[in-house]
């Protein structure tokens, strides 16, 4: 669905959350909920797409991606500060000095 979209906007973002309601199903694990969150925020906006990722701190709260993830939907919701506090908890827990180094920029183009 998304890999034969032209581009993001061509996305068909409804698809992509049925098919992680349908993976859910058969995997209820907290990565699972962060990457259909990540399509909700897509397809819903990135307020409705925080509360999921909210829900899932206390399953996710030591893995980079959850607090990166935060960050980007803060970041889309204008909130600068937050977004960047979680990027630098996603910099503290990121496992390899490229994941690091992209973190870093992103957090760093908050100004």
């Amino acid at each position: 669905v998304h890999t034969s979209a032209r581009d993001v906007r061509d996305t068909d973002w409804s698809q992509v959350v049925a098919l992680y309601d349908q993976l859910a199903r058969l995997d209820s694990s907290p990565i699972v909920a962060l990457n259909r969150a990540i399509a909700v925020a897509e397809l819903d906006g990135p307020e409705v797409a925080l509360a999921a990722v909210d829900r899932l701190e206390d399953a996710l709260g030591g893995y980079h991606a959850y607090h990166a993830t935060r960050a980007d939907l803060l970041r889309r919701l204008g909130r600068s500060q937050d977004s960047r506090e979680a990027y630098t908890r996603a910099i503290e827990l990121a496992g390899n000095t490229a994941e690091t180094v992209y973190l870093t920029r992103r957090r760093d183009q908050l100004g």
